[in-house]
């Protein structure tokens, strides 16, 4: 793979198709990976990210047309649960949600390896949850050799909103928030590097928790 070539970490979320869309526009490949956490959610954020992708392909007119040509026929489902699961210790469960995002970008990097990407596409945005403060951005993209793109970083919810109501994908990923079943009460906004770093270091180090669950991915077909 050459060029504009991207892996997209998708979701069935709102905002996760339509970051796609966007880079879409842009002339970018996409190599889709989901992070499972399945059992504790069930299938069912799999199966909305596979309807949502899907529905990106069928779009009338020219981002249909790009979708089918440049997203990636496969995606790769990565089994996050048993990972996760190490992170509600009581000593790292107030960073449960910046630790879940730094395996989810330490996850993108051990794949890029395999498939030559050079950039990480998330539909992160600036501030609308905790792991998203502009320091929690820091610590979790630190973790990656991959140069990340944010093409939603700064636009409003209700844009958002409205974009995928565009695209066909609001109605698939309209529905409760599951990815938040493992999370803490009162999760931090201001990382710690140190305290990310030695907690992660404790259950055996990003790198090999990120390898181990790579190790176990399964392929999609879509």
């Amino acid at each position: 793979m050459g060029g504009k070539n991207c892996i997209a970490l998708v979701s069935g979320g709102i905002d996760s198709p339509v970051a796609v869309a966007r880079m879409l526009r842009l002339g970018w490949k996409i190599k889709p990976i989901h992070c499972s956490q399945d059992p504790i959610t069930g299938p069912e954020p799999e199966l909305k990210t596979i309807r949502c992708i899907q529905a990106l392909r069928k779009v009338d007119g020219k981002i249909g047309e790009i979708a089918r040509e440049n997203i990636d026929d496969e995606m790769i489902v990565v089994p996050v649960a048993e990972t996760l699961s190490k992170f509600t210790e009581k000593w790292c469960h107030s960073e449960y949600f910046i630790h879940m995002k730094r395996l989810y970008n330490a996850i993108a990097d051990v794949a890029s390896e395999s498939y030559e990407s050079t950039h990480l596409l998330t539909g992160e945005n600036l501030g609308q949850v905790s792991s998203q403060t502009l320091g929690n951005l820091g610590a979790v993209e630190e973790v990656t050799s991959l140069t990340p793109l944010r093409p939603l970083l700064g636009l409003d919810k209700t844009v958002i909103t409205h974009m995928a109501r565009k695209l066909g994908t609001f109605e698939i990923s309209s529905g409760p928030e599951v990815c938040d079943a493992l999370g803490p009460s009162m999760p931090t906004t201001v990382a710690n590097k140190e305290w990310l770093e030695k907690s992660e270091e404790r259950l055996g180090g990003l790198r090999n928790l990120a390898i181990e669950a790579w190790a176990k991915r399964r392929i999609v077909s879509l």
